[in-house]
């Protein structure tokens, strides 16, 4: 089994990589997606933000609305740590459940995790492999712009919130440049996966 991370930063194009690898044949991870599981309401993860941020956050749905949430920790590094604190240890036992499940379903599987605070949280080298999806800044704040209908300067904030990922890249063992095509970045996807395909083969 081959374990591969795959990071970036905001809108630096991960989900196209993750879906491209996904298709090709990869089982995916998606950390995002575990993290949205890891506080659906009454969880345990969803009772303790409750008591931190307050009974506020929530819709009455029960589900913690995610813009007000935001809002609280965006401008706020000690709440954002906070909440990391209580939300990432059930991610990480949650994405161990899915690699073990993944391990008795095909024992020689491309295994790939979209991982975005790999770095941040220093767990690189707990993977095989480190991909970084990389696009340069003004990439990154074009996208954000048309795809959540913000403002330059709120776009390039939320970009410059985050390691930047000419940092990142350091880290990785392939990089996969998106500042081009949808194309051009699934025929990357395809070379990387290809090559590891014929390392378990």
């Amino acid at each position: 089994m081959n374990i591969i991370a795959v990071t970036g930063g905001i809108a630096s194009g991960k989900s196209l990589v993750l879906n491209t690898f996904m298709n090709l044949g990869a089982f995916v991870i998606d950390c995002d997606l575990l993290s949205r599981e890891a506080v659906i309401p009454c969880t345990k993860a969803w009772w303790k933000i409750v008591d931190v941020f307050g009974k506020a956050i929530c819709r009455h749905d029960l589900e913690i609305d995610r813009k007000k949430l935001g809002a609280i920790v965006f401008n706020d590094s000690s709440k954002r740590k906070i909440l990391e604190q209580i939300i990432h240890p059930e991610v990480r036992r949650k994405c161990t459940e899915r690699i073990e499940a993944i391990k008795k379903m095909a024992p020689n599987a491309i295994v790939v995790i979209d991982v975005p605070l790999l770095i941040e949280t220093g767990v690189q080298k707990e993977f095989d492999t480190v991909i970084v999806a990389y696009a340069n800044a003004d990439t990154q704040i074009r996208r954000l712009m048309e795809r959540d209908g913000i403002t330059k300067a709120e776009a390039r904030r939320m970009v410059e919130l985050q390691i930047p990922l000419a940092e990142k890249r350091r880290f990785a063992d392939y990089i996969i440049n998106n500042d081009g095509t949808r194309e051009e970045t699934e025929m990357q996807v395809r070379k990387l996966f290809e090559s590891f395909s014929s390392l378990i083969s």
